[in-house]
């Protein structure tokens, strides 16, 4: 063992006893009995349970939400007087993110984990900042301009990249992992519209791009801080400028060097004309006379963060569970089939079938299974959950899209039909559909409340343009074997262990022309 290695193990014995000993007293989260909740030791707290479940944390505690009387659970960790409360309870879920808002927001232990990798980024601040932060991004969403250029983008991304690269891979019957395409076709799809730069990382040579390791590693590196069972591990990492640590600080960077070299870039474009003729996030920032450099990086890291993991995710568990639902697929096609090669936004917004599906399967696996805030001051949930201040309040969209309670006996099965209402008559007429949404409480995949999701219907355009493309042209067949269960883990978004193995084969039946 080196030197550091046995500084490191030293400090991460010490240090905790050390808080313990000097830290003030104070009252736990909740009194309230939780017959199913695993046992708390002194000093140590639930940290046994939860070591002993790390490698499956998100199924472990959806399992104690589940069998929780209220949907909600306490568990406390280590040595720290910590106490974590998670949720599944609608009630509880309203509460924090809207009818309390004002009571719970990111918290100092959060923005300390993100700060090196998001800075004062829109998903990492609180009060007037992110009110500022809002304000500004909501107006850019809203406008048509953007949504017709993210339109144009997808299409040609589409069309142009992914298309050929997967009739290539279906006519050499070639195994590829469809969960890394996917994150390489969001990864250009995010930079073109945060920066109006295309880091060409969907090619058929499957290219390393060096933008995108970069992004790959403060994600993991900033994933394993949240996750850390002994989170002094990391601080004493980053304090030492060792291992992981060494590697987020170069890599956090590297990307804010590369983000201001495009800033200055425009900022030159811009200073010889009234506006800038792209229109691009970052474009819109400085053209609207946002120009403070480290301002317009953050927020453009954190959309490229949202838009990047977060739809790829989605979509490798909706292809997953259509690749073993053919009934479901076969719908999804019929109303596909129905729309222009390529379709027009209005035609998008009518794919009422394939968006319950997609609602449907982000249930079932949801690209954030589980969100956090601290309250700022004492509280009670509406469940009788007593929250001191200072507490961490999880709710936890992947047990929550598992409850018997709101779902039904058959929240298990993937089920597109629990969003839609057939004609008035009661039958299914001419295969028409109408949407039934639930309210984001009780399916809160795009948060809830002020914090509700600016990109939703932007990322549902996406996707349902990227299913209508893919299925159009092509059967996905997973190559693994009957029985196969995928295992769902979580960063800061989820994935696929292991990715998702699939070969493409050509529907020729369905149409013999080629994709435009």
């Amino acid at each position: 063992m080196s030197i550091t290695e046995l500084l490191t193990s030293i400090s991460l014995l010490l240090l905790p006893i050390f808080f313990y000993l000097t830290k003030s007293s104070k009252s736990k989260a909740s009194s309230i009995s939780y017959p199913n909740a695993p046992k708390s030791y002194p000093l140590i707290g639930s940290s046994l349970a939860i070591f002993a479940n790390r490698s499956r944390r998100i199924q472990w505690i959806s399992d104690l939400i589940q069998n929780s009387p209220t949907a909600t659970v306490v568990l406390h960790r280590f040595f720290l007087d910590d106490s974590h409360i998670l949720t599944g309870n609608p009630a509880n879920v309203q509460h924090m993110l809207k009818t309390q808002f004002h009571n719970y927001e990111k918290g100092n232990k959060t923005r300390r984990i993100l700060f090196d990798f998001l800075g004062n980024g829109i998903f990492n601040i609180n009060g007037d900042s992110w009110k500022f932060q809002r304000q500004v991004s909501s107006h850019e969403f809203n406008t048509k301009s953007l949504r017709k250029f993210v339109e144009t983008v997808v299409d040609a991304e589409l069309s142009q990249r992914l298309i050929p690269i997967l009739s290539t891979f279906a006519a050499n019957n070639t195994v590829l992992d469809l969960q890394d395409i996917l994150q390489r076709f969001a990864f250009d799809n995010i930079c073109n519209i945060a920066f109006g730069y295309d880091p060409a990382y969907l090619l058929p040579d499957l290219p390393e791009a060096e933008f995108a390791k970069t992004f790959d590693d403060a994600v993991n590196i900033s994933s394993r801080r949240f996750n850390s069972v002994f989170p002094y591990l990391w601080k004493i990492k980053k304090f030492l400028n060792i291992g992981s640590e060494k590697r987020l600080k170069e890599a956090s960077s590297q990307l804010r060097q590369f983000a201001k070299n495009i800033i200055k870039e425009k900022k030159q474009e811009l200073s010889k004309k009234s506006s800038l003729e792209s229109v691009d996030l970052l474009s819109r920032f400085l053209s609207s006379g946002h120009s403070d450099e480290d301002f317009v990086t953050d927020i453009v890291i954190s959309f490229i963060l949202a838009g990047r993991d977060t739809t790829s995710a989605a979509l490798t568990w909706y292809f997953w569970l259509l690749s073993q639902n053919q009934e479901v697929e076969k719908e999804v096609l019929r109303e596909i089939k129905e729309k222009s090669e390529s379709p027009v936004y209005e035609e998008v917004k009518d794919m009422v079938y394939t968006h319950a599906s997609l609602c449907e399967s982000m249930r079932l696996y949801p690209p954030v299974p589980v969100d956090s805030k601290v309250a700022k001051h004492d509280d009670v949930l509406p469940d009788g959950t007593v929250v001191k201040k200072g507490s961490r309040v999880c709710y936890h969209p992947y047990a929550m899209g598992r409850l018997e309670v709101l779902w039904g006996s058959d929240w298990g099965k993937f089920k597109p039909e629990r969003w839609l209402e057939s004609a008035a008559d009661g039958a299914n007429k001419n295969g028409k559909w109408s949407f039934v949404g639930r309210d984001p409480y009780t399916y809160p995949v795009f948060q809830a409340g002020p914090r509700i999701c600016l990109g939703k219907d932007m990322a549902f355009l996406q996707m349902k343009r990227i299913v209508a493309g893919i299925l159009r042209r092509f059967k996905v067949v997973p190559v693994a074997e009957d029985g196969f269960e995928p295992v769902f883990i979580a960063d800061l978004t989820s994935k696929m262990k292991g990715g998702f193995p699939v070969r493409f084969e050509e529907r020729s039946v369905i149409k013999e022309q080629e994709f435009p």
